[in-house]
């Protein structure tokens, strides 16, 4: 078996119920035929490239499915025959569907994780204000030069004036 990914474009006005109808309608279509389902996105109402069928707007359906090629056939031909349908289009997966991992975090380990970072930037911002405080302020020239760095640009800068002089 290989593995197909195909998109559908339903028309807007079919919401709701409907719109979960027709999505379940094809993935019996296709498990009644031996496929194995394994993605269904409902990506919503989307504006088209170019209107389809005098229609500017529909709703897009992502199917990853595994099946024979016999059954790809079936599945486009019931596609065709529905009118809320607008637009479809099944294509091979060459390197397979590989899901994502699914990575779920228990709730208690999320809140003390979240709890530890604003521990940590609290005390970050309180050493930052009590360095600042501690500081001594001056206003003679020597202690501004010692805090400005000259950038390379002003070094360069310098230099030609020494050799000029």
């Amino acid at each position: 078996m290989r593995t197909y990914e195909s998109i559908f474009i339903v028309h807007q006005d079919v919401v709701g119920d409907d719109q979960t109808a027709i999505i379940d309608k094809y993935k019996t279509i296709l498990t009644d035929q031996g496929a194995d389902v394994l993605k269904v996105d409902n990506w919503g109402v989307r504006t088209l490239a170019y209107p389809v069928k005098k229609q500017t707007k529909g709703c897009y359906v992502l199917v990853i499915f595994e099946a024979a090629a016999t059954v790809i056939a079936e599945y486009e031909r019931r596609m065709r025959i529905d009118e809320k349908v607008i637009k479809f289009q099944t294509v091979i997966l060459e390197g397979g569907y590989v899901a994502p991992p699914v990575v779920e975090a228990a709730p208690e380990e999320v809140a003390t994780e979240a709890t530890e970072g604003a521990t940590e930037a609290t005390e970050g911002a309180t050493e930052a204000v009590e360095t600042s405080e501690t500081a001594e302020v001056t206003d003679t020239p020597e202690a501004t030069e010692e805090v400005v760095k000259p950038t390379a640009a002003t070094e360069a800068d310098a230099e030609e004036k020494t050799e000029e002089a």
